[in-house]
C-alpha cells in the first residue's frame, strides 16, 4: 500500500526489441534518466521506470521527507515485483532486460537470484554490492546498525558527506561524474522540483543496505543468480567498492564485469567518451543474446 510514481516510453523507430526497466539508484528520480531513456529509444526499446519507495516523487515513509528511509531491502523487491506485474507485463512489449545503478543494482541482483524468468538480461552501473572503508564489514556494520536500529534510533540520519543534496556549487571535487553539464542537469531538476530531494539515508536504511550487501557476499549468492548479468565497474568509484564488483564477477556462473577506466560514480551521467563505452558494452551483451 505504497503509492510509486513510474512512467513509461515508448520504443523509438524500427521494429520492437523489448522493454528496459530502468532502476534507479539511492536519492535519483525519474528526470534524472531522460537522456538515458532516449538512448535507449534511439536502440528500439521501450523504457519503464520508476521511483522507489521512500525517494523521489514516490511515497515518502517518514516524517521527514528528506532522508532516505526503508524498513527492510526487500522492500524494494516488492516495489519491482509489483512493477514488474502491473506496468510491465500488461503494457510493455517483452522480452524484458532489467538495467539497474548502483542501489538499483543490487536490488536487480536479488531479483535474478529469485526469479530467473522475470528479465532476460540484467546490466548493471556500479551497483552497491559493497562500501569501502567500514571498519565491520558489510555484516558487522548491519549488526551495528540494526542493534541501533531495534534501541529506537532507525529514523536518525547516518551518512558521508557524499550523501548531501547535489547542488550546481558542489560539482568541483564531486565523486558522481567529470561532465559538469549533466551534473548541472541533474541540479536543475532539484531546483526546479525540490520535493524530489533526498540527504542523508537512516540507520534502518544503513542496517537494511548493510545486510544486503553482506548477502551478496555469501558463498551461496553468486551460484543462485542464473540470469545473464553484465556488471560494470567504474575505476574511479568513491561511493561504492570496485574490488566488491569485481570479486562478485569473478564468482558469478552467470555474470561477469568491466572496469570502465576513468569513470566515476555514475557512468550514465559521465562524460561522452565514458558514456559510448557503456553503451558499447551493453550493445554488445545484448546482442550476445541472438547469437
Amino acid at each position: 500500500k505504497v503509492r510509486l510514481r513510474y512512467a513509461t516510453f515508448p520504443k523509438g523507430q524500427g521494429a520492437p526489441r523489448g522493454t528496459i526497466c530502468l532502476v534507479q539508484g539511492r536519492c535519483e528520480f525519474i528526470e534524472k534518466y531522460f537522456e538515458t531513456i532516449a538512448d535507449f529509444q534511439s536502440r528500439g526499446f521501450a523504457v519503464a521506470t520508476f521511483d522507489w519507495r521512500g525517494q523521489g516523487g514516490s511515497q515518502r515513509l517518514i516524517g521527514n521527507p528528506r532522508l532516505g528511509y526503508v524498513r527492510r531491502f526487500d522492500d524494494y523487491w516488492e516495489d519491482l515485483k509489483a512493477f514488474h506485474g502491473s506496468i510491465l507485463l500488461p503494457d510493455c512489449p517483452a522480452p524484458y532486460y532489467l538495467v539497474g545503478h548502483s542501489m538499483g543494482g543490487l536490488v536487480s541482483l536479488y531479483a535474478g537470484s529469485r526469479d530467473r524468468v522475470m528479465f532476460e538480461r540484467i546490466f548493471l552501473s556500479a551497483p552497491m554490492v559493497g562500501l569501502d572503508g567500514q571498519p565491520f564489514g558489510m555484516a558487522g556494520m548491519a549488526r551495528l546498525a540494526g542493534t541501533l536500529a531495534s534501541l529506537g534510533l532507525g529514523r536518525l540520519p547516518i551518512g558521508r558527506p557524499g550523501d548531501k543534496p547535489q547542488t550546481e556549487q558542489s560539482f568541483a571535487g564531486n565523486p558522481l561524474t567529470s561532465d559538469p553539464v549533466r551534473f548541472n542537469r541533474s541540479s536543475e531538476v532539484l531546483k526546479a522540483r525540490p520535493d524530489l530531494t533526498i540527504g542523508a539515508p537512516t540507520v534502518r536504511w544503513a542496517a537494511s543496505a548493510f545486510a544486503a550487501m553482506a548477502g551478496a557476499a555469501t558463498d551461496q549468492f553468486p551460484g543462485a543468480v542464473r540470469i545473464p548479468v553484465l556488471m560494470l565497474a567504474a575505476a574511479q568509484d568513491q561511493i561504492v567498492s570496485t574490488n566488491a564488483i569485481e570479486t562478485l564477477g569473478l564468482r558469478m556462473r552467470t555474470g561477469r564485469h568491466v572496469v570502465v577506466p576513468g569513470a566515476r560514480h555514475e557512468m550514465f551521467m559521465e562524460n561522452d567518451a565514458i558514456r559510448a563505452q557503456v553503451f558499447a558494452a551493453f550493445d554488445a551483451f545484448v546482442t550476445e543474446q541472438s547469437t
